[in-house]
């Protein structure tokens, strides 16, 4: 059985715990408290944070990572494209998500005001950029969901509680796709009590 050791409001461990359900797996989740990490974190990890994966003697840090190796066990239903070209194009989306979305979480978390001010305008502006994707199509990749969906769920579920705010207009198509995403059976199982409040 795989174990995944899970911060209850980090948008990283909420990837993987979406990945999890989806695959409809038989695995255990186990919460870390950020404040009072257990001592054998840092052990499995040389960045001591959750996720974590472990599952006999592998243990797998960094959600992408922990994504793709379950993807890669437990093919159905397969979330990266088999092809492999439609692969390395959804690897680079899964990048440009990292440098042009995720880095500014820290700063948007953080005690610097002006700096979370900041950072939640590049992820506004950056997150309208996207938008016209959705009214031509469903999903990221079109009309399958896919890991490209499961690595961006977390923020746009987060919008609110990070105080970023889009656009009404331009942002339309991507706000509709969220609620895409957030009606899927699998996403609600998947959330934690805390994260469950995060939206009103």
């Amino acid at each position: 059985m795989m174990t995944l050791y899970s911060t209850i409001t980090c948008p990283y461990s909420h990837r993987c715990r979406i990945v999890l359900h989806e695959k409809d797996m038989d695995f255990e989740v186990i919460d870390v408290d950020p404040n009072n990490k257990p001592e054998d974190l840092a052990v499995m990890s040389p960045y001591g944070k959750a996720p974590i994966l472990v599952e006999r003697d592998l243990v797998l840090y960094e959600s992408n990572i922990i994504n793709e190796y379950i993807d890669d066990r437990f093919p159905h239903p397969q979330l990266m494209p088999a092809d492999p070209v439609m692969r390395a194009r959804a690897r680079l989306l899964l990048y440009r998500f990292e440098q042009e979305l995720f880095c500014y979480i820290d700063a948007i978390e953080g005690t610097d005001a002006k700096a979370a001010e900041k950072s939640r305008t590049a992820v506004a502006e950056n997150l309208t950029m996207i938008a016209p994707i959705f009214e031509k199509q469903k999903y990221m990749l079109g009309d399958e969901f896919s890991m490209l969906d499961v690595a961006i769920a977390p923020l746009l579920w987060r919008l609110e509680h990070y105080g970023i705010k889009l656009p009404a207009k331009q942002a339309a198509p991507l706000l509709k796709y969220s609620e895409r995403l957030f009606s899927r059976p699998l996403f609600i199982d998947a959330l934690s009590a805390s994260e469950k409040v995060m939206r009103k």
